[in-house]
């Protein structure tokens, strides 16, 4: 114990300095930190105030906070004595290493850069791509993060996203209402297409123009088959297509025309 002391004694200084380098280096790192994580607060606060997509200004921030922490880092290394020079060079090869073992994260990384410069979709827009669908609530510098319409999270890898078809809902502002509406054969066509016109021109949320379509589609097995193509607001979709759905039904009902079930004729013949 006493030769302990006596070197403590023999180094004060040395033992001083460094503590004191330390002690600097970890409020060097800690204030680095709480730059970086003010930095990507300003980044975001910047871009909402230039009315910039959110789902960028996150991404940006992401990148601001990583660099900002990694000079902080460096900073409070070189403070204790650590030659920076080499540990980049060190770290550099060691990033090689990492880089090669981890492709598919630094292809999600490039894949996200992608979304920000090409722009297919932004923070809103209901999406469908990599085999999933959902609104889009923010992109980060790997993943992108969806909302289905029954409230459930998706995290999704950038490179999913980008490696495959986008269908972007939201885009336009106006979306067209497909539906195909089988009638018997026994119907009166003219009488069915002003029955669904009617139904259709009753709704108000259909809009003028461009003017719905109401055509005979094709002569089925066990329907005759119009198509029924109404054009709406975005928003308005799903509701719109719900109530023509219910009302098809009833004013069809009302007119005693018949929506066939799947049938088959079979005629038998006696042999003699």
């Amino acid at each position: 114990m006493e030769a302990i002391w006596n070197w403590v004694n023999e180094n004060s200084d040395l033992i001083l300095h460094y503590a004191l380098q330390g002690v600097i280096a970890l409020i060097i790192f800690f204030i680095g930190l709480k730059l970086a994580k003010l930095s990507a607060k300003l980044t975001i606060k910047a871009f909402s105030k230039r009315n910039v997509d959110k789902a960028v200004g996150s991404f940006v921030a992401n990148i601001a906070y990583a660099i900002v922490f990694a000079a902080t880092l460096l900073m409070a290394l070189s403070q204790v004595g650590i030659e920076t020079t080499s540990f980049i060079a060190i770290l550099g090869a060691a990033g090689l290493a990492v880089g090669l073992a981890l492709q598919g994260s630094l292809s999600n990384f490039a894949s996200g850069v992608l979304i920000i410069m090409l722009r297919p979709f932004k923070s809103g827009d209901y999406i469908e791509a990599g085999g999933k669908a959902g609104s889009v609530q923010k992109i980060e510098i790997f993943s992108t993060e969806l909302r289905t319409p029954d409230n459930k999270v998706i995290v999704m890898p950038n490179s999913s996203i980008m490696s495959g078809a986008i269908v972007n809902y939201s885009r336009e502002k106006t979306r067209r209402i497909d539906l195909v509406i089988g009638v018997g054969y026994d119907a009166d066509l003219r009488e069915a297409k002003a029955v669904l016109k009617s139904v259709l021109d009753n709704e108000p949320r259909i809009l003028k123009e461009p003017a719905y379509t109401v055509a005979v589609l094709e002569l089925a097995d066990s329907s005759v088959n119009f198509v029924v193509r109404p054009w709406v607001e975005t928003q308005e979709y799903w509701p719109t297509y719900f109530t023509l759905v219910e009302n098809i039904k009833i004013a069809l009902d009302d007119a005693n025309i018949t929506i066939p079930f799947p049938q088959m004729d079979v005629h038998l013949h006696k042999d003699q």
